[in-house]
C-alpha cells in the first residue's frame, strides 16, 4: 500500500489469510468488546504464524496507524503472551477472527481468560494484602487531617481491591476502560454491579470513610471463607480501624 492508500484492516485480513503461514488472527481493544467502539477505534490485530513460518507477513511486524496496529508473533509466542502479563485480560476477551486450528486458538484464549486454582489463591492473597494496606493508610490518614493522601491512598486501595475481587472469581482484571463493560456482562459472583461500581466511585473521589469501612466489611465476609483469613489476621488490632464503627 502507497502513503496515499494506507493499509485498512480488511485489506490486511484478506490478504493475511491468504498466508498459509498464519495459524490465526485475533482482534483485541475496543472492537472485540461490543458497543465500546468510537470513531476513534482502530483494530488491534494478532497475526499468529505457525513456528518457524517463513512469510512476507513479518515486514508488518510493528505496523502501527490510527487505523491498524498488528502484532505479527509465533504460536508459541502467542501462548505465552500474557502469561502473565498486562495483555492477559485483552487476550481474554479478544474476538477471533481466523482460526487454523480447530478450536486451538480458541482454547489458548480460554486458558488466559482462566487463573488456575493455584494463580488465582496466590494472586488474591497479595491483593487482598495490598488493599488492606492502602485502606488502614488512608483511614488513617483522613483522621490526621491529610486529606490529599487519604485521597490518593484510597484511589490505590480501589485498584487493589478490583485486583483482588477478579482473581478471586479466577478471572483477569478488565482494565478501566472495560470495567463497567466487563461487570454488565460478566458481574462477579455475590456482588451487586450497581452497588460495587457506586463504592468504587465514591471511594476513588472523595476517600469517604465510612463507605471504604462498609466495603471492607464486604471484602472480609467473603475472603475469609475463600481461605485468606490468616492475611486479614495479620493485621491484628489495626482491622478494627478498618471495619464499621
Amino acid at each position: 500500500m502507497t502513503a496515499q492508500q494506507p493499509l485498512t484492516y480488511d485489506a490486511f485480513v484478506e490478504l493475511a489469510a491468504a498466508d498459509p503461514a498464519v495459524v490465526g488472527l485475533v482482534l483485541k481493544g475496543s472492537w472485540a468488546h461490543e458497543g465500546m467502539t468510537t470513531e476513534h477505534s482502530d483494530h488491534d490485530l494478532y497475526v499468529v504464524l505457525a513456528n518457524g513460518a517463513a512469510t512476507a507477513l513479518n515486514q508488518f511486524t510493528g505496523h502501527r496507524t490510527p487505523e491498524l496496529d498488528l502484532v505479527v508473533l509465533s504460536l508459541d509466542e502467542f501462548r505465552a503472551a500474557g502469561m502473565p502479563g498486562f495483555e492477559r485480560y485483552a487476550l481474554a476477551r479478544a474476538r477471533i477472527v481466523l482460526d487454523r486450528l480447530d478450536g486451538g486458538i480458541a482454547e489458548i484464549l480460554a486458558g488466559k481468560a482462566r487463573l488456575d486454582a493455584d494463580e488465582a489463591f496466590r494472586d488474591a492473597g497479595g491483593w487482598l494484602d495490598a488493599y488492606a494496606n492502602s485502606l488502614y493508610r488512608s483511614i488513617k490518614n483522613d483522621r490526621d487531617g491529610h486529606a490529599l493522601a487519604a485521597r490518593l491512598d484510597a484511589a490505590d486501595s480501589v485498584r487493589f481491591l478490583l485486583e483482588l475481587l477478579f482473581a478471586l472469581d479466577r478471572r483477569p482484571r478488565p482494565y478501566n476502560k472495560y470495567l463497567e463493560w466487563e461487570l454488565a456482562q460478566f458481574p462477579l459472583p455475590g456482588w451487586d454491579t450497581g452497588t460495587l461500581l457506586d463504592a468504587v466511585d465514591r471511594v476513588s473521589g472523595t476517600a469517604d470513610v465510612s463507605t471504604q469501612r462498609r466495603l471492607f466489611a464486604r471484602v472480609e465476609a467473603v475472603a475469609r471463607p475463600a481461605g485468606h483469613g490468616a492475611v486479614l489476621d495479620g493485621w491484628g488490632e489495626d482491622l478494627d480501624l478498618m471495619r464499621p464503627q
